[in-house]
């Protein structure tokens, strides 16, 4: 067989409609020579732009994507691993139509398209009967198919799964004639981009971002000039990012760039947080008393912080906080929504949107379709949402919570 073999594709997206508000999220390619044997792997997250869409079947987290190139950025490479190869996919009219949306929206001019084969299409005639999903056609041929909608699984599934056709029938004129069009098929020049961002894998394992994970990221200054005004900023910011209890990417991020740019060196971060947690005890302790949420609270806030677990057995002795708290300002680190409040959801959440809405109208807050500086409170599917409402929040210093977060604000 001529050619150097085939590329097989799958894709993650934010939705089902190509060339439109949906784009891929996450791209892998795997290679299948002309023997059908695999010779290559790649896999990349991509940065939409947009949030994750239907995040409960691609798992992907925004706090992934963050780092992530966008499809322009990979389009030199991956059009390199597609030249000269026979596309592949499971689904083909699927990923094919997302495949060439994204690259026409990237300045390639796909003025000819090449030919994909689709093993989907296929199992009709070496699974006769069998179901047609990715699951049902790798069972049948035995082929390992764990963690799904995963796309360098679901690639490297159906790479096995072509390998397995074509073993089936080695003579057929099927694999001749897709490697001639291939062999004879011409790419489009790609236009000139910066590549800012490698190709990003998705992780294996998801790591709870504590202060520990962004501390090293702020330069230590000798000498420091940030005074009261610039540690103050940075308690609010610090403030916002805790109301839910958990420190986002993007929120880490944040308070990097807002101790680089107030000049606060990181010794006096690491004192800034210890600052706010022995504020926030003396609040807890305001009434003479230490519930059992409230320990909780502090627990979970100084594992947030990395404050030192001497520090918690502190927080708990009566007689060192009860005097201190007594001028303490009840309310401070304590974000609460007032009675007609603007609250605006962006994102896919567990619950439907209006279903969200009607308990915020009957909890007496206002839910509104738009972000202005009169928000009190963004809720996104996902606290690193790159929507264009999650944005315009951060731009305003409006905090953006989670789904989970905004019922504990709930009180339910």
């Amino acid at each position: 067989m001529p050619g150097p073999g085939f590329a097989v594709i799958d894709l993650e997206t934010t939705g089902l409609f190509p060339g439109g508000h949906d784009r891929i999220v996450e791209l892998a390619v795997v290679h299948v020579d002309d023997h059908g044997l695999i010779t290559g792997r790649w896999e990349t997250l991509l940065n939409p732009g947009r949030d994750l869409g239907p995040q409960q079947i691609h798992g992907i987290r925004s706090a992934d994507i963050l780092d992530a190139p966008s499809f322009a950025e990979v389009v030199p490479q991956l059009v390199e691993l597609l030249a000269g190869r026979v596309p592949v996919s499971h689904n083909a009219r699927f990923d094919s139509g997302f495949l060439f949306a994204e690259l026409e929206a990237a300045g390639v001019e796909l003025w000819q398209r090449p030919e994909f084969l689709c093993t989907m299409l296929l199992a009709r005639d070496y699974l006769p009967g069998s179901g047609r999903a990715l699951a049902d056609c790798c069972d049948a041929f035995d082929i390992p198919l764990e963690g799904a909608h995963r796309a360098s699984v679901d690639a490297l599934a159906t790479a096995s799964l072509l390998s397995a056709y074509m073993a089936a029938d080695p003579n057929t004129s099927l694999w001749f004639e897709a490697l001639e069009r291939a062999s004879a098929f011409g790419w489009p020049p790609v236009p000139d981009v910066v590549v800012t961002h490698a190709w990003c894998a998705r992780p294996e394992a998801v790591a709870e971002i504590t202060a520990a994970t962004f501390l090293e990221r702020i330069t230590r200054k000798l000498p420091e000039f940030a005074g009261p005004a610039e540690q103050s900023e940075y308690l609010a910011m610090l403030d916002r990012a805790l109301i839910d209890r958990h420190i986002s990417a993007t929120e880490a991020h944040a308070l990097v760039a807002l101790a680089e740019e107030l000049g606060i060196d990181r010794s006096t971060v690491v004192g800034l947080h210890r600052r706010y947690f022995d504020d926030l005890t003396a609040v807890a302790w305001a009434d003479g008393e230490l519930t059992e949420a409230e320990l909780a609270d502090l627990v979970a806030v100084a594992d947030l912080l990395d404050i030192p677990t001497g520090a918690i057995g502190t927080a708990t002795d009566a007689s060192r906080w009860v005097a201190a708290s007594a001028s303490a300002d009840s309310s401070a680190h304590r974000f609460a929504l007032a009675p007609g409040d603007l609250v605006v959801l962006t994102g896919e959440m567990s619950l439907p949107r209006s279903a969200i809405e009607l308990e915020l109208v009957s909890r007496g807050y206002t839910p509104w379709p738009a972000v202005t500086k009169k928000v009190a409170l963004v809720v996104a599917a996902d606290p690193d949402s790159l929507s264009g409402k999650a944005r315009k929040a951060r731009d305003y210093g409006i905090p953006v919570v989670g789904e989970s977060a905004l019922w504990g604000l709930l009180g339910t």
